[in-house]
Parts: C-alpha cells; structure tokens; sequence
C-alpha cells in the first residue's frame, strides 16, 4: 500500500523529484570499482527527509560499515523530499522513500547502474541498513 505525501501533490510529484535527481546523479561518470550503492537518509532541518547517494568500494551483508565509506558521494546535492502528516514519523519517511527507490529499481533508466552493484541498501544515517537488492553473485 502506497503512503500518500498530500503536502505537495503526491507520490507522483515525489516519484519524478527523485527519478530526476538520480537521474542526473547516474548519468554523470561514477568512480569504476563500486561495489554497493547507499542511500543515506537524514531528518532535514527544513521538514524534509533528505537523501545522500554513496558508493562503496566494499560491501559486507553482515557488516553495515561498508556505507560508511566515501569511495563516491552526492556529498551536499541531496534530495529533498517533504514531509508531510502521512509520512511525518521517520518509519513512515522510511518506508515511503523505499517505495520510490524500489519503484526506480523497477523503472529508472540508469537502474543497470545501481544493479551492476553487489547491493543497494537505504537507511537511516544513525540506524539500520535495509538491503533492497542483492545481486545473486555475492
């Protein structure tokens, strides 16, 4: 089930604000030797969830530490999505954003990239990583 964010006209508008943000991120040259893909999550000061994309040269399922590298970096071009009454816990925020990620691992024209990856996971900053996809190689 889908969680609605009425406070800007829907997961539609949030689905094409991410689609183009990655869109361009993927679409520039990334370091060769990525072996995962994180997206980071943050509580934005502005009453936004904001989203970091990181590469890492290492990955470990068992070992969270392998998002922690700074291999390749959005760095402060983040993408920001708004926060409304439907997704104003961060659980909610959580589930939401991986709504729009998984969607984008459906559909996204760069997606070979971040499948050309070991693993994508997202999370948190100060929390958990959630693996959203695995390649059946590792």
């Amino acid at each position: 089930m889908s969680i609605f964010n009425a406070s800007d006209g829907g997961i539609l508008n949030d689905y094409m604000l991410f689609f183009d943000w990655l869109d361009r991120i993927l679409s520039q040259e990334l370091p060769k030797g990525i072996k995962a893909f994180n997206f980071n999550l943050y509580e934005g000061a502005e009453g936004t969830y904001d989203i970091q994309l990181i590469g890492s040269d290492e990955f470990d399922e068992d070992d969270s530490d392998w998002a922690c590298t700074d291999f390749f970096t959005t760095g402060e071009d983040i993408c920001f999505i708004k926060r409304s009454k439907n997704i104003e816990y961060w659980e909610d925020g959580l589930k939401y954003i991986t709504e729009i990620v998984m969607r984008y691992l459906d559909e996204g024209i760069y997606v070979h990239i971040l499948k050309g990856a070991d693993a994508v996971g997202i999370g948190f900053v100060d929390g958990d990583i959630d693996i959203i996809y695995c390649s059946k190689t590792v």
